[in-house]
């Protein structure tokens, strides 16, 4: 037996549970004192526009002037080490954006994905 099929099992069929004379839950209460209430209408629109981290970081650093570590670790809620991680692994490296840097006397190091223009 390959280790494929060792892993492919058939789903088992469920069962509906006996009954045993319960009585029938009133209508309009909820099952139980910790239901939370249903929500319906805005929360749906929330998860089909979600921003992820990501996204904020790479927003930040299209930007024309770029953005700072402290900027991104603000808008992500990482710690440093973590920023300069998504910088060179994943912006750099899985996304392949021209990652820039530079730093004016007395300010702090600016980040920025340089785009192409006028092409």
């Amino acid at each position: 037996m390959t280790t494929i099929e060792a892993r492919h099992t058939t789903p088992a069929k469920r069962t509906k549970p006996a009954t045993t004379g319960e009585k029938p839950k009133a209508a309009g209460k909820p099952a139980s004192a910790h239901a939370a209430p249903r929500k319906t209408g805005a929360s749906d629109d929330v998860h089909a526009a979600r921003i992820t981290k990501h996204d904020r970081i790479l927003t930040l650093l299209t930007r024309r002037d770029g953005a700072t570590i402290p900027e991104m670790m603000e808008a992500s809620g990482w710690q440093q080490h973590s920023v300069r991680g998504f910088l060179a692994g994943t912006v750099k490296k899985k996304l392949g954006f021209p990652l820039t840097s530079s730093k004016s006397e007395g300010e702090l190091r600016r980040y920025r994905i340089d785009t192409k223009r006028g092409r």
